[in-house]
């Protein structure tokens, strides 16, 4: 999987959920909503061929990580979050 594609869900100081890439400067989207933001990200990332989405909560801890497909996730976890 390649890291370049991978990308980050936060909120920004201006109230609004930033979609940004981990290797970009700019955001890709912003939304007034977490729940859209993650929509469109993993869209994103499903028509790039997958990757990691980080999800952090507002206080910028990190509240979940995802593997979209069709990305390879080579430690699969045990638990059934998704």
């Amino acid at each position: 999987m390649s890291k370049d594609r991978d990308r980050t869900i936060s909120k920004r100081s201006d109230g609004n959920w930033e979609n940004k890439r981990n290797d970009a400067d700019r955001a890709s989207s912003l939304h007034k909503t977490q729940r859209e933001a993650v929509q469109t990200a993993k869209e994103m990332l499903k028509n790039q061929g997958g990757g990691e989405l980080t999800t952090k909560g507002v206080h910028g801890e990190i509240r979940s990580k995802d593997t979209i497909a069709p990305g390879n996730d080579p430690n699969p976890p045990r638990d059934k979050e998704h």
